[in-house]
């Protein structure tokens, strides 16, 4: 804190087209100053740029000249040699740089002045940058093939270059081919810029609602807790400086909220998804998503005004991590949870099991209820490979129950200890993890696009279309069978074929478009070449 206004000085110098980002190029001209060898600066890089983001802003850059000057002070940098200095409110001499030597005592207006047009710049550049995402398609369709790099000056960022890669190449084939019907809506700006998330799936009353308590150390507007099934809507729990609720209806046609893609499920859903904004030191990283218990009952289930494992879906395909919580005494799954969890394939990754409530049995029984968990998930995920679960009692209120099981307390304190550093490396993950879904969005649309076009080759051009169409459908296990041998595609990125004909059966597909060689190349240029160079361009610039 002591340095910021130095810092603040220097960032100014730093960021030479003061549009408020340190790229890794300025960043290689300002660091140099320090006199450390490249392989100390990189390690500056890499620490200060925890989100891998490709660029620093001002907190970021804070934190390298903090680095800067443990590193000319002979420390070994490391991801906690800045805590025991934030523990104790030391303050970290500057770092000393080359020709930058300012008088701390005397920090200039024009410093003020220039503060607060980066702050205006900022704002400018990033309205200039998504301004300048073409959005005129019709040169990607055409045979001529656009080798031209992208711009520099507009992306600034991975999250800059993901935008301008799919507003450019990826998403008018998307229109084209109608992908949002079969894959799920497409993506807008907000879905790029949104916080990393994490969605909470579970049976009712297995402590969903009294996790995130436990989380945030506080209750959120709207939350009730009790035996019963209390959350009645998917809750989206955001930061914020108030204490605030918002209905559904508005929170999906805010253009700064990463949920207008939720306006395709209708006011029946909308009327059950409620934002919930306040204050809490995690939600300034992440969001989290508390949803209603998952039914168990048949008549219970068709009584909803909205489809659960849709909803599900949506929410898995953009969150970062997901949580399945079950309880000792709620270990089968229902249909329902079923359904859920198979709308979950690929995204096995991001799952992680919290078995709740673990202070409630004696030692004895919880190795049989673990054993029974383990069993009944291998059944349902149809796996080998065991997902990552976490035994514990997540309830702030309550202290661990040690009377049951006094040898447990260890195992639970360990294991929400685990957890907890798991949520907070979510952030520094997110941009990758950015990275990943965009990836599989790009190979589903290559997939999409090659299997329409397949069945639509074989299309008769006049009489007895209907039955064709029909007789192909029918067949289409094997279709799918011949695209994945002509094209040499790996059977997992294939979409289930009985949702596919079930959605294509709306479709006349002679009324699709006959597709070109070079907008399969596009493609194949998008996850061969831009994403590639997208990476290159933001890693670390001090190799």
């Amino acid at each position: 804190m002591a340095n910021n206004a130095l810092y603040d000085r220097w960032f100014q110098v730093a960021d030479s087209d003061r549009d408020g980002r340190v790229t890794g190029k300025d960043a290689v001209q300002f660091f140099e100053k320090s006199g450390l060898p490249r392989d100390a600066l990189a390690r500056v890089w890499e620490l200060a740029n925890d989100k891998k983001l490709g660029f620093l802003d001002r907190a970021c850059f804070y934190k390298a000249m903090d680095l800067m000057s443990l590193a000319q002070q002979g420390t070994i940098l490391t991801a906690g040699c800045l805590q025991p200095f934030l523990d104790s409110g030391e303050s970290i001499p500057a770092p000393k740089l080359a020709g930058m030597e300012f008088d701390l005592a005397a920090p200039s207006v024009q410093g003020s002045f220039n503060n607060s047009a980066s702050s205006l710049s900022t704002n400018s550049n990033k309205d200039a940058t998504f301004n300048s995402i073409p959005h005129d398609h019709g040169s990607l369709f055409s045979k001529k093939k656009d080798k031209r790099p992208i711009p520099g000056k507009v992306v600034t960022s991975i999250i800059d270059g993901l935008k301008q890669i799919y507003f450019s190449k990826v998403r008018p084939l998307e229109e084209l081919m109608k992908f949002g019907q079969f894959f799920g809506p497409f993506l807008n700006e907000s879905d790029f810029e949104a916080k990393p998330s994490v969605l909470l799936l579970g049976q009712y009353s297995t402590g969903k609602t009294t996790f995130i308590k436990y989380l945030l150390g506080r209750d959120y507007p709207g939350s009730h807790i009790g035996p019963e099934p209390t959350t009645d809507r998917f809750v989206v729990v955001y930061g914020g400086a108030e204490e605030r609720r918002m209905p559904g209806n508005t929170l999906a046609v805010q253009p700064d909220k990463p949920y207008q893609g939720l306006n395709v499920f209708g006011t029946g859903f909308l009327s059950r998804f409620e934002g919930s904004q306040c204050p809490a030191a995690l939600l300034d990283e992440i969001t989290l998503v508390d949803t209603p218990g998952v039914l168990s009952g048949e008549k219970q289930r068709l009584e909803r005004n909205y489809n659960f494992c849709e909803i599900c879906e949506w929410f898995a395909a953009r969150c970062d991590l997901i949580l399945l919580l079950f309880d000792p005494y709620k270990l089968d799954i229902s249909d329902e949870f079923k359904q859920v969890i198979a709308a979950l394939r690929g995204h096995d990754d991001k799952v992680r099991v919290i078995l709740n409530k673990a202070d409630q049995v004696d030692q004895q029984q919880l190795m049989r209820v673990y054993g029974a968990l383990m069993w009944a998930l291998g059944k349902v995920f149809k796996s080998p490979e065991v997902c990552k679960v976490y035994v514990g009692s997540f309830n702030s209120e309550a202290p661990i129950n040690e009377k049951v099981n006094p040898y447990g307390k260890p195992l639970f304190e360990a294991e929400q200890k685990q957890l907890l550093s798991d949520l907070y490396d979510i952030p520094q993950r997110s941009c990758d993890r950015k990275i990943n879904e965009f990836v599989k969005r790009v190979r589903a649309v290559k997939i999409h696009i090659l299997l329409v076009n397949h069945l639509r080759k074989q299309m008769p051009s006049f009489l007895g279309k209907e039955k064709a169409q029909k007789k192909l459908l029918e067949d289409i296990v094997n279709q799918f069978r011949q695209v994945q041998r002509e094209h040499h595609l790996p059977v997992g990125d294939f979409p289930d074929p009985t949702r596919f004909r079930d959605i294509l059966q709306s479709f006349d597909l002679d009324n699709f478009p006959k597709l070109h060689k070079a907008q399969i190349q596009s493609i194949d240029d998008v996850l061969s070449k831009d994403i590639p160079a997208l990476v290159k361009m933001f890693d670390n610039p001090f190799p």
